[in-house]
């Protein structure tokens, strides 16, 4: 596990799965752009594998020679309907306390299109210090790093690997596509059920950290 340091504390949250569920705002986006464009997309499909590029999913269903249009058509009809179903997390709100009253800063890093992962953030309630968007994985890890986060909280193995790229500590949480199992295998340090266990595990994380910076320094 990466060692913590006397830093300020920046702690990274993906967004999908991790603070939001945004699958039946997808879902209902995906729909619409199927029945806009005239083509069969398998939307409760789509719901499960969340986590990679937008890009990676509609080559799926769309030609190359259409997707810049797609994209774009994609990223508009997602403000039309993707904001009111979504719902954050069970302990999404006191995940993002618990930071603040450390004295911490809140950096949203996702594979999200920013302005879209913004207006998600605003309507949810949620208040983040930094937004950044279209990243996946080790890009991830290149935003963490830039902010100076010392840990990174997501659902996916390729939070995993951006957390590892930041030499972070890779918190992860069993609520998207992957088990607790799949994620510990994966290289996360730390698996736990949902964001609700994330404030206990924060206050211990960071006053194991300061003993032993004591001990050290001294």
């Amino acid at each position: 596990m990466p060692a913590t340091s006397d830093a300020p504390l920046t702690v990274g949250f993906d967004l999908d799965m991790t603070l939001l569920d945004t699958r039946p705002g997808i879902r209902a986006t995906y729909l619409a752009l199927s029945a806009e464009t005239g083509t069969a997309i398998d939307a409760d499909l789509v719901v499960t594998r969340l986590g990679p590029p937008l890009l990676d999913e509609l080559r799926n269903w769309f030609p190359e020679e259409r997707l810049e249009a797609v994209v774009h058509r994609y990223r508009t009809l997602y403000r039309d309907h993707a904001f009111a179903p979504t719902l954050p997390l069970p302990g999404a709100h006191a995940a993002l306390d618990a930071v603040r009253a450390h004295g911490g800063r809140v950096a949203v890093v996702t594979g999200k299109y920013e302005p879209n992962a913004r207006l998600h953030l605003e309507h949810a309630g949620l208040r983040a210090d930094a937004v950044a968007g279209d990243l996946w994985a080790e890009t991830k890890g290149d935003a963490l790093r830039e902010y100076g986060a010392t840990v990174y909280v997501g659902d996916h193995l390729g939070d995993i690997r951006g957390a590892r790229r930041a030499d972070a500590v890779a918190v992860a949480v069993a609520t998207g596509p992957y088990g607790a199992e799949e994620l510990r295998a994966a290289g996360a340090d730390v698996v736990l059920p949902d964001l609700t266990a994330f404030p206990a595990w924060l206050a211990g994380h960071l006053a194991a950290g300061a003993q032993a910076f004591g001990q050290a320094f001294g």
